[in-house]
């Protein structure tokens, strides 16, 4: 049973209709997975929203990167959602398939470059212990600075709030698909 069913447009508050065409008319396009829970809370999903946009879209991560931190995440939390999303997304962006995988099956993955193997890395440990290891910090700053490592922290900590979201929400998935993830 979905938790936070999506909200009709005839039912929306103004402000829950503001906040959705403020989503809707920036770089996602539409109103679609987390966000069609967090709408219940509109000024929660404005202020998430902001944030994922500046995370998903500005950080100066190459796309790759920013989809394998996202992956890491999603399997962590095995958001079904999530990772069926963002694989069809790192795909795009380059991921090679033998990455994805291997994050699917919770094993390491074979030939990543430098950067990959940096940020899988680093979000492993973020998600697994909370932070990563003196080895992998300085790994990470030394090749995204001190900027740069805040912001595979807060990737991490972004994609676990919405996969927490989407895990308790209990939203179907898209276009009937089958749960990717075992």
């Amino acid at each position: 049973m979905i938790r936070f069913p999506p909200i009709a447009d005839d039912v929306m508050t103004p402000v829950q209709r503001a906040v959705a065409a403020e989503i809707a008319s920036g770089p996602r396009g539409s109103v679609r997975g987390p966000f069609l829970a967090l709408l219940h809370n509109p000024e929660l999903a404005q202020r998430v929203q902001a944030l994922g946009e500046y995370l998903r879209f500005r950080t100066g991560f190459a796309r790759p990167l920013t989809e394998i931190a996202v992956l890491v995440t999603a399997r962590k939390w095995t958001c079904q959602y999530e990772w069926l999303a963002h694989e069809a997304l790192a795909r795009k962006a380059g991921v090679n398939p033998a990455i994805i995988e291997a994050i699917s099956e919770r094993r390491s993955p074979p030939a990543m470059s430098a950067d990959e193997e940096i940020v899988y890395t680093f979000c492993a440990q973020v998600t697994e212990r909370g932070e990563p290891d003196d080895a992998t910090f300085a790994a990470a700053v030394e090749k995204f600075g001190r900027p740069g490592a805040l912001n595979l922290i807060a990737l991490c900590g972004y994609y676990s709030l919405l996969a927490m979201v989407l895990n308790t929400a209990k939203l179907p998935l898209p276009d009937d698909a089958p749960p990717p993830l075992r």
